[in-house]
């Protein structure tokens, strides 16, 4: 076996002149039973007419079945896991002679692990203060706030205006929206819209430029200046319910404020240190990474390479993006993605190995709580679900998936944990 580059390897593969008479003696009978030929009846026709008739035929389909046989041969005497599909060239088939070719191909890494136990990251426990309970709370009390109708007057700051509103200019597809709620300078309120509906009194009527931040979370949007005609519809004013006992009992089962505090402080600690784990994790997985040097298959860097230009065409579509109208340079978009594709590719072979090592796997009882989890997400009959996923080979990747997540928090339990405070 020849390396080319890589993981890239080349085999010259000869198939002896006897399983090639063999082969071809059977390829001939083959044919000879179903050709229908002018003066013979079906499956009488001599082999040596047949030969000379199908030649073409029988070459091609002797090459077909003896070349997958022999490289799978070679390729389980030599022990080698192959990645994709061989690339077979230089064939030479003549009558009588050996069959000859050479097959290109990637094979899986072979890599020795190195220390996984005792990786070192940063990590701090998370402090929840008082001050981040009251922020939650305020979130809590804006959902849950009434607003009730105003006489018309001019707009004034704290005012939640009820306008229509549609774009003139600015964007490919037009947006309209016939009823939407603007609390003049809120937090969350774009500067602009404040500044053109201020001093606006129900019935007007008005156009203005609105720029969005270029990190707006909906992507056709963000950056650009987009020229509105608005009309306020009516102006309302936000009440926020009080804050004390019976608000507490109004949203949930608890009986008093101070047990929804503890209840915010226990989901904002789970919440933060679901966050700190998550980032102590990838480090150990960036420093794994950093400390094993291994060639990667092509075949599974193009394959991760997809995988996240997919998933980014989806997130796009799911915030409106028509992406049949996106026109990328895929070339430069595979060139930004390679090297993320390429440490991706490695953690994951890396993380397979710690498992394999480990005897970390995934049972059947913590396979069965995710598809019953996303069955009730779906509102799918389990059962159903289930079988479908078996088919479709998602129950074998939600394993897999269980297993890394296993395998990261295995590393992290055994981890050295510095403290950054």
């Amino acid at each position: 076996m020849a390396l080319i580059e890589g993981c890239k390897h080349s085999l010259d593969i000869v198939v002896p002149v006897d399983e090639v008479e063999s082969e071809t003696e059977r390829v001939v009978a083959d044919i000879t039973k179903r050709a229908k030929l002018p003066g013979f009846r079906p499956g009488k026709a001599p082999a040596s007419h047949v030969r000379r008739l199908f030649a073409g035929e029988i070459r091609q389909q002797v090459i077909e079945n003896l070349l997958p046989k022999a490289l799978q041969r070679r390729v389980e005497d030599e022990n080698l896991k192959l990645v994709g599909t061989p690339d077979i060239t230089n064939v030479k088939f003549t009558e009588g002679q050996p069959l000859e070719f050479t097959a290109e191909f990637e094979v899986a890494p072979e890599f020795e692990l190195g220390d996984y136990i005792g990786v070192e990251v940063p990590y701090d426990d998370p402090e929840i203060t008082d001050a981040d309970i009251d922020l939650r709370l305020a979130q809590i009390r804006e959902r849950h706030a009434d607003y009730s109708n105003v006489d018309p007057r001019p707009l004034e700051e704290g005012d939640v205006a009820v306008i229509s509103m549609r774009s003139v200019s600015g964007v490919e597809e037009p947006m309209q929206q016939d009823e939407l709620l603007v609390e003049l300078g809120a937090e969350d309120t774009i500067a602009d819209f404040t500044e053109n509906l201020r001093g606006m009194s129900p019935g007007e009527s008005k156009e203005f430029d609105v720029t969005y931040p270029e990190d707006f979370g909906r992507p056709q949007l963000a950056g650009k200046t987009v020229r509105f005609q608005a009309t306020v519809k009516a102006l309302r004013k936000k009440e926020l319910p009080e804050l004390n006992d019976e608000f507490a009992k109004d949203i949930g089962d608890y009986q008093s404020l101070e047990e929804l505090r503890e209840e915010i402080r226990r989901n904002l600690y789970a919440e933060r240190q679901y966050e700190a784990q998550e980032a102590a994790r990838n480090a150990i997985v960036e420093k794994l990474v950093d400390a094993h040097e291994f060639a990667v298959p092509e075949t599974y860097i193009s394959r991760q390479i997809r995988s996240r230009v997919e998933q980014t065409l989806r997130g796009m579509a799911a915030e409106g993006v028509d992406i049949s109208k996106l026109k990328p340079d895929w070339d430069q978009v595979v060139a930004g993605q390679r090297e993320r594709a390429i440490r991706e590719v490695k953690a994951s072979l890396i993380l397979a190995k710690i498992a394999e090592r480990e005897a970390i796997e995934p049972t059947m009882d913590e396979v069965d709580r995710e598809v019953e989890r996303i069955a009730r997400q779906q509102r799918e009959p389990v059962a159903a679900l289930k079988l479908k996923y078996r088919k479709d080979g998602t129950l074998g990747r939600i394993a897999s998936h269980i297993q890394t997540q296993k395998t990261l928090a295995f590393l992290f339990e055994r981890a050295r944990k510095i403290a950054t405070g």
